[in-house]
């Protein structure tokens, strides 16, 4: 089934790729994660394929992430298939940021964890007005990956740390400001520009500035996101979300007296302690990382550590099993959670890097 799951297409310039699980908002599963990378490696050497684009069956959004009940039962029986669907995953987000040919995604509707993995690391990244973009891996106790952190922590200021540990949801406006997407387009003129596309990058025309083109054909049906809040909101974010330590980042939240910083600590403090921790030296890290390959070695380490944590399983089964929203987190406190468990996050699996081998970060 995972050949239904994605399906191919070439209109004219456009090699089209649609995720097709929409009852299930579009999870990625291995299997998808292998059809992808194929497609795109078959349009690479075919030069009828000019532009790729990537969008979602249904009307709910893009992508709603990586299927976590596959990852729930594969880590409450200690297998190692998510490891593998990780190392595809990763390797696939590297590829699409480095794709030789202009690569769009119509991040509509929902586009979370996974979603953002296929899409922001795009070159040309649309939103629409039902855009919802979020991180949200500390809620499950798992970090946030796919080159999140990468992306996060080059936001502006401390928006990425704020997104990263609460894994608020974001709409168009946001998005683009964060850097997480470039262009927003309402969703009514997706269909219009889409044909536009198709007839864009005839035999000799942006040979050697394929993006620039295509963001040409973006620029006319583009047109100004509703307003954010994330800039207006930023002089708290920055000055809360700088401290070194999560504890110190909750206080720093309860202090400032604006209520969207109360409202920010109250949610920072309902996710995995361990995960907490763990993703804000994931942030700092990244900012120092060169390359998305070397921040994308370090969120496979972290992600192949929470397999063994149990939060990540207590995670998934409060969010999306039982659907009780009453995690029951061990350690449960922010305090509780040890240097060495944080370090852990840092350790090579037992498979190996991401890029193979034994380390190299």
């Amino acid at each position: 089934m995972d050949e239904q799951h994605v399906l191919t297409d070439r209109r004219g310039n456009v090699g089209s790729l649609t995720l097709n699980r929409p009852r299930a908002l579009n999870a990625l599963t291995h299997g998808m994660v292998s059809a992808l990378s194929e497609a795109l490696t078959a349009w690479e050497g075919d030069d009828r394929v000019r532009v790729v684009v990537v969008s979602g069956a249904g009307e709910r959004g893009l992508c709603a992430g990586g299927d976590i009940r596959a990852i729930y039962e594969d880590a409450r029986v200690g297998g190692g298939a998510s490891a593998e669907f990780w190392r595809d995953e990763y390797r696939l987000n590297a590829y699409i940021a480095r794709y030789p040919k202009p690569y769009v995604a119509f991040m509509d509707g929902i586009v979370m964890g996974g979603g953002v993995g296929i899409s922001a690391h795009g070159s040309v990244r649309i939103v629409t007005e039902r855009s919802a973009v979020a991180m949200p891996e500390t809620g499950i106790g798992l970090v946030p990956d796919v080159g999140g952190t990468y992306l996060l922590a080059r936001a502006p200021g401390e928006a990425g740390t704020h997104l990263a540990l609460t894994g608020a949801v974001v709409g168009a406006a946001d998005a683009v400001w964060c850097g997480l997407a470039d262009h927003f387009v309402p969703s009514e003129r997706l269909g219009a520009l889409r044909g536009a596309l198709e007839d864009a990058l005839g035999e000799g025309e942006g040979e050697d500035d394929g993006v620039g083109a295509v963001r040409g054909v973006v620029a006319r049906y583009a047109g100004v996101a509703p307003e954010g809040r994330l800039a207006s909101d930023r002089e708290w974010i920055d000055g809360c979300y700088a401290a070194d330590t999560v504890e110190e980042i909750v206080d720093r939240l309860y202090g400032h007296g604006h209520p969207a910083a109360k409202e920010a600590a109250e949610t920072i403090l309902t996710r995995s302690p361990t995960a907490l921790k763990a993703t804000l030296a994931g942030l700092r890290a990244a900012r120092g990382l060169p390359t998305l390959e070397r921040v994308l070695e370090r969120e496979y380490r972290a992600s192949c550590a929470a397999l063994g944590t149990g939060d990540l399983v207590e995670g998934i089964r409060a969010q999306v099993i039982d659907k009780d929203r009453a995690p029951r987190w061990a350690p449960r406190e922010l305090g509780g959670v040890s240097g060495a468990e944080v370090s852990a996050f840092l350790a090579v699996p037992a498979g190996g890097d991401l890029w193979g081998g034994r380390g190299g970060l």
